[in-house]
């Protein structure tokens, strides 16, 4: 089949949010690092000690890692597309899909499995890409329900299939080290588009594949 890149996607599906962007206004690495030593030193310890020297340095760039998904568009991902489906007219699916995020309210990792799937009509896009997707989400600050919306969002605004469906299973270090410090509690959201919102035997046939081991 023949790899098409999708020219009807909208324009505006295209960008990446004004908020998302960094621009010629955001702080440079010198700046970031010094914010380092300020929280360092705000902690109670010196930045100028032997072990905490080269801290804010690392620190800023483990960052620049965790939130790499600010640099990427979700939906430019998912523009290049095949159109032979000839033959399947079933779901798509991929499951146990490993996911590093963290937290917007307290900047604490949620480690956890994401799960998608898609009805494809008259294109279908590379499995990987749909990774992709789920990952340059998880590489920002985040919510989970956000996160499981944004990606569902994406998947059925840029390939138009019949249905879409998100599940994100995870654990949030900001219950389980701070507040109310219970370990290992496992939240689950889900999302449904088109006929995995209308079909409950489609919806609870992807519910038990992601149960499936």
């Amino acid at each position: 089949m023949d790899a098409i890149v999708d020219k009807d996607v909208d324009k505006e599906m295209s960008k990446i949010d004004d908020r998302n962007k960094k621009t010629s206004q955001s702080p440079s690495q010198k700046e970031a690092e010094e914010a380092v030593r300020v929280l360092i030193r705000w902690a109670g310890d010196n930045p100028e000690r032997t072990g905490l020297k080269d801290t804010p340095k690392r620190v800023v760039e483990a960052y620049q890692e965790f939130f790499n998904g600010y640099d990427t568009d979700p939906r430019e991902v998912l523009s290049k597309t095949f159109e032979d489906v000839t033959g399947y007219n079933d779901i798509v699916m991929l499951r146990d899909i490993d996911i590093n995020s963290h937290c917007e309210h307290h900047m604490i990792p949620f480690v956890g499995r994401a799960h998608i799937a898609y009805f494809p009509t008259d294109k279908v896009v590379g499995i990987s890409k749909l990774a992709r997707v789920v990952e340059i989400y998880a590489r920002r600050l985040q919510t989970q329900e956000t996160m499981t919306a944004q990606i569902a969002d994406t998947i059925d605004e840029v390939l138009n299939p019949a249905g879409v469906a998100v599940m994100i299973d995870a654990i949030h270090q900001c219950m389980s080290l701070r507040g109310v410090q219970k370990p290992n509690v496992s939240t689950i959201t889900t999302q449904f588009r088109g006929s995995f919102a209308e079909d409950p035997v489609l919806q609870d046939r992807f519910l038990k594949l992601t149960e499936q081991r």
